[in-house]
């Protein structure tokens, strides 16, 4: 074969590359959420929470990681391919159906900053995260009750759960020790709940933090342990999302809780039923997929 030829080949070769990257470019581009509004995903990711969000202003956030890996995939399909980094992960408590999937988010993506429960707890799988994230020197920080996370110049994450006085103690209910955070934006305000128990709620109530809400995370995959009829009085949403594994052992979601949710004329998503789900909010209007 003669030079020339070799050479016309290479630079067919080299201008397809060039073509393949230009349109893998403006893939992630046009995929991306625009940057007027806050887009949050809760994931299917079976008997399990995580939840991802990108507000207006660039700003990552991951709330859990669910029972496995899953949660790698869904976040393929939602941060470019050239996106190795997530400015936030939330880790509500160490149970595995949330930890578990955090694991390799932190080994695969450079995090650079972790909200943990305060408390000590014991198992297999939360030490091998705990590990992990020592490994990659990632900054802790613990979460308590009144803390304000401003994750860019409107968006706002507030603390409302657990007390400053967890700090330090052993945790014996990690239900009970569950992040509950307010995430707000504009007008609109998500209410995300972990796995919090009514206890938690009644003490919510208590201290008017049960403010006002659009959208409800259903605490503990519909499970009759949360979501009690003055929690959700309270909170007045329009929209809730449960996050739950088809045909799970536990029987979740509860029926009294689905009813406690239609008979309130909230309506609801299951991830078991619908898979994914997208919300987004300019700050004033609320957009579902």
């Amino acid at each position: 074969m003669s030079a020339p030829v070799k050479i016309k080949k290479f630079w067919w070769f080299l201008l397809l590359v060039l073509a393949i990257f230009v349109v893998l470019t403006w893939v992630a581009v046009f995929s991306a959420p625009r940057q007027s509004e806050l887009s949050v995903n809760f994931f299917d990711v079976g008997q399990g929470d995580s939840i991802f969000f990108t507000t207006a202003g660039g700003t990552q956030v991951l709330i859990d990681g669910g029972p496995d890996t899953a949660v790698l995939r869904k976040l393929g399909k939602q941060m470019p391919f050239y996106d190795r980094s997530i400015d936030l992960v939330v880790l509500t408590h160490p149970h595995a159906d949330h930890v578990a999937g955090l694991v390799e988010v932190v080994k695969r993506y450079r995090v650079k900053n972790l909200v943990l429960t305060p408390g000590d707890y014991e198992s297999a799988t939360y030490s091998f995260f705990l590990q992990a994230v020592e490994k990659k020197k990632i900054k802790v920080i613990y979460a308590r009750a009144g803390q304000k996370l401003h994750l860019d110049g409107a968006t706002v994450l507030a603390i409302l759960h657990p007390p400053l006085e967890q700090s330090g103690s052993k945790i014996t209910d990690p239900n009970a020790a569950s992040i509950v955070g307010r995430l707000s934006f504009g007008k609109v305000d998500f209410f995300l709940t972990g796995d919090a128990t009514k206890e938690v709620e009644y003490r919510l109530i208590a201290a008017n933090a049960a403010m006002p809400s659009e959208i409800l995370k259903v605490g503990h995959h519909g499970s009759r342990g949360s979501t009690s009829k003055e929690f959700l009085e309270a909170l007045s949403p329009e929209y809730a999302v449960v996050s739950v594994g088809a045909k799970n052992r536990y029987g979740h979601p509860h029926q009294e809780t689905l009813e406690l949710l239609e008979n309130k004329q909230v309506k609801y998503w299951r991830t078991d039923q619908h898979g994914d789900v997208r919300i987004a909010t300019d700050g004033a209007g609320i957009y579902t997929d």
